[in-house]
């Protein structure tokens, strides 16, 4: 039988984003759509089975030079700015539901994680964030020896 990790609160942060999007969204009018705006990335947050913490964030119709990664004082920050292509002209639009402008979103790191071996891949418009932990925070056997 496999063992389950409970998080209590994952269902307030889902309750939370709903929400969130749901005010967001209120006073959005059609002429209000062409305006700035910012938005957020959706994010997936899980730990392999190396013992690393990966975030996946999407990113899509972004170059790598349009996102900047950093991590400092224990805060992963991903920023950047997503542009409306220039392909098309803004009055030949019938309908814009994308959203488009800059954006931050910071992690707080826990301290088993290795802040210097933080690597990030952007590819097919997700960026992976891989944050290796301490070798000193992997579980390690312990032999127990019998007494005789």
């Amino acid at each position: 039988m496999a063992i389950v990790r409970v998080d209590p609160f994952r269902e307030f942060a889902t309750l939370q984003d709903r929400v969130n999007r749901l005010f967001g969204n209120v006073y959005l009018r059609d002429e209000d759509v062409n305006g700035p705006s910012t938005w957020t990335p959706p994010v997936d947050i899980y730990e392999t089975d190396g013992r690393d913490l990966v975030i996946k964030a999407e990113l899509p119709d972004m170059t790598r030079e349009e996102i900047e990664v950093t991590v400092a004082n224990d805060t992963l920050t991903l920023r950047g700015e997503r542009k409306r292509s220039t392909d098309v002209k803004e009055d030949q639009f019938r309908r814009v539901e994308r959203q488009y402008g800059a954006f931050s979103r910071s992690f707080s790191l826990p301290t088993t994680v290795d802040a210097s071996r933080v690597t990030a891949e952007y590819k097919n418009g997700v960026l992976t964030v891989k944050l290796p932990f301490r070798e000193d925070a992997k579980p390690r056997t312990i032999t127990v020896n019998v007494a005789a």
